[in-house]
């Protein structure tokens, strides 16, 4: 830990060995130093404003293997304390009000400084979703994605908004100093000005342009880099991200683990947890954990997003040049754009859906889960719930958990990575409805149907209802299964009593907080509370979002009781062993069943017309061959092994509790 008492002031012969290596002082009874100080390592320095200096002892081995002894050369230093072993030489102008933590380098800076009292980038308002303003999320140290969604999006509750400002204007202003930290085992190296910056422990800045009004809020545990080129103001980074290559931020809030690079610029933007952004440009945009743009032609604005990949040209547009660029839109979790897609906002994608084209009729698809909305001829074209047998959007579900790069012990965001919930399979119980309807009205022989201003083909109509069914079928039977596990059953009434509830909470609707999947009862009753008072810290408020998300499971069971009779046809206080048979039963045909239908999503991947442009000038078989070293056999493929174990297990842990059912039952339930 750096000293902050226990100083004494300078010997005379110590003052003089300091002025015969060429340092100055504007008072030298203003400058103390710590127990074990020598002078040997202070070289053309001047000091300005009360400073203390710690002990200058170690070493430094720089990359190259060049060693560097911990000391002061060629600074100039305003009101500043320097911790132990520090190196800090070459400083062009000067350092003022700045407390410097142990074992910390600075080289080749320009200035640094803190100018009057600083927030550090806590309060900084960001216009997120309409750029007029209107949606402005406070950003602060402790922001997580959930906070900040009620935040922007909860403006029809003012008293919520109001206390929510109140309670960030605390934080910022208990954390408001005139003296700027920079942590221990800090690396500043060749790094242009930095205005009003606190900087955590560990934190690398390398080659940064400009950095003003910020926190860098690194740590041993996960240290943030900021590299070559960067301009940042008004900005809070959060742990274990890297913001480099000349990535541009005005009015950001990034989120832990996040990557922002290669000339990426960003303004009035969020990004939350495992976030990358390269090469484009975003503009008032919510990027909630896990969105992703790549391309150098791609632009995200005013629309919020999560587990979303952007693809090449991607574009939106937030105004009709009217009244300005007060649109705005939402892609649900896990939507996706294709090459060269475009929506004009208003518009509202459903989650886990694929774009395709161009869309210029503001559809709002939210009940529509798992479509793709594709444009022929300046039409929307919606095929509802064709993305549940895709092969991509499992990989996705599996690959995000894996790519989670936070090593932060205290994570901000609650992330729920499942695929179905009560969140999604509430929306596929409603599209089913909808389709149904749409079915009913327009006839079953009627060859295009319009929903709101899309269409949607018959083939699609009845495809999507069967999808929606499967699925729903699949989630209910997962959380049946579930909850009667490893119980040897002996009585009916012993199977109801295990059915029920722990607790009341999780039924009605179910909303997610960019990430967090919760109960909306949940949520309301927590903005009730910071309403009325009785939360009082951003820290509380976070807490509570922790604890939604650690009690998931047992909420989903409530919400999932709650549905078995509209979707099975049982009261689950009546609910027999031959009741659970059927329901395993049309639980195994519906895993099995989207099980092949991805297995043959996949084995596209190695057909003959994917392998165009192998085996470049040689046969058939020499395509074929050059194909299989450089992506494998279809039967070998990891993910392809994968989809078939899955089917194997699953059918394993049906007929598991069918044998128990059976037994109970007497074998009167088999078929």
């Amino acid at each position: 830990m750096m000293k902050t008492d226990g100083y004494r002031r300078l010997a005379d012969d110590e003052i003089r060995q300091l002025e015969s290596q060429s340092c100055l002082a504007e008072d030298w009874g203003n400058v103390r130093v710590a127990d074990g100080f020598a002078a040997g390592h202070i070289a053309h320095t001047r000091f300005s404003g009360q400073v203390r200096l710690g002990k200058f002892e170690g070493e430094f081995t720089l990359p190259g293997g060049i060693r560097k002894h911990a000391g002061l050369r060629h600074v100039t230093l305003h009101n500043v304390t320097v911790g132990d072993n520090c190196c800090i030489e070459n400083i062009q102008n000067y350092i003022a009000n700045y407390e410097i933590g142990e074992e910390t380098f600075i080289e080749n800076v320009n200035v640094m400084y803190v100018d009057g009292v600083s927030r550090f980038g806590n309060g900084v308002e960001v216009s997120v979703l309409n750029e007029t303003g209107g949606r402005e999320v406070l950003i602060n140290d402790k922001l997580s994605a959930h906070l900040a969604y009620i935040e922007a999006l909860y403006r029809h509750r003012p008293a919520l908004v109001a206390r929510l400002k109140e309670l960030t204007d605390a934080y910022s202003g208990k954390h408001a100093s005139d003296v700027g930290q920079i942590g221990c085992h800090v690396t500043i190296i060749n790094t242009g000005a930095v205005k009003n910056v606190r900087i955590g422990d560990y934190a690398c800045i390398e080659g940064a342009s400009s950095l003003q009004n910020g926190s860098i809020n690194s740590n041993a545990l996960a240290p943030v880099h900021v590299g070559c080129g960067v301009i940042c103001e008004d900005f809070i980074i959060s742990s274990g991200a890297h913001v480099d290559d000349g990535a541009m931020l005005s009015r950001c809030f990034v989120g832990q683990a996040c990557r922002l690079g290669h000339n990426y610029s960003a303004t009035d933007s969020l990004f939350f947890s495992n976030c990358q952004g390269e090469n484009g440009e975003a503009c008032a945009i919510f990027a909630g954990p896990y969105t992703v743009t790549h391309h150098k032609s791609t632009l995200l604005i005013a629309g919020m997003f999560s587990f979303m990949n952007a693809g090449s040209g991607s574009n939106q547009s937030n105004h009709m040049y009217k009244l300005g660029p007060i649109h705005q839109g939402a892609m649900e979790r896990g939507a996706k754009t294709t090459s060269d897609s475009y929506i004009l906002w208003p518009a509202r994608v459903g989650a886990f859906s694929l774009v395709m084209g161009r869309h210029v009729t503001h559809a709002d698809t939210s009940n529509l889960p798992f479509s793709y909305l594709i444009e022929q001829k300046n039409t929307t074209f919606l095929v509802p719930g064709v993305n549940l047998r895709s092969v991509g959007t499992i990989r996705d579900a599996q690959k995000w958990p894996k790519r989670d790069k936070r090593t932060d012990t205290h994570r901000l965001d609650c992330i729920n990575y499942n695929l179905l919930s009560p969140y999604t399979v509430q929306k596929m119980m409603k599209g089913r409805e909808i389709l149904l309807a749409l079915r009913k009205a327009s006839g079953e022989l009627s060859d295009m149907y319009s929903f709101q201003s899309a269409k949607i083909k018959n083939s699609s109509l009845k495809k999507g209802i069967s999808f929606y069914e499967t699925a729903i079928y699949k989630f209910m039977g997962n959380s049946i299964i579930k909850r009667l596990e490893d119980i040897a059953f002996k009585s009916d009434e012993e199977i109801r009593a295990r059915l029920l509830p722990d607790i009341g909470t999780g039924a009605g609707e179910w909303v997610d907080l960019a990430g967090l999947i919760a109960p909306k009862s949940e949520v309301d009753r927590l903005m009730a509370d910071i309403e009325d008072g009785k939360v009082n810290r951003l820290a509380d408020i976070n807490e509570r979002f922790a604890a939604m998300h650690s009690h998931y499971y047992t909420y989903e069971w409530t919400w999932a009781y709650g549905k078995i009779e509209s979707v099975y046809g049982i009261r689950p206080e009546q609910m027999t062993a031959a009741d659970v048979i059927r329901i395993v039963r049309l639980w195994k045909d519906a895993v099995v069943g989207l099980d092949k239908m991805v297995y043959e999503d996949a084995r596209k991947e190695f057909s003959l017309s994917s392998m165009t442009g192998f085996g470049v000038d040689g046969s058939r078989r020499e395509k074929q061959e050059d194909f299989e070293q450089v992506r494998g056999d279809f039967e070998s493929n990891p993910f392809v092994t994968a989809v078939l174990k899955h089917i194997e297990v699953k059918s394993a842990l049906g007929d598991e509790l069918i044998g128990r059912m059976e037994r109970l039952a007497g074998g009167s339930a088999s078929r």
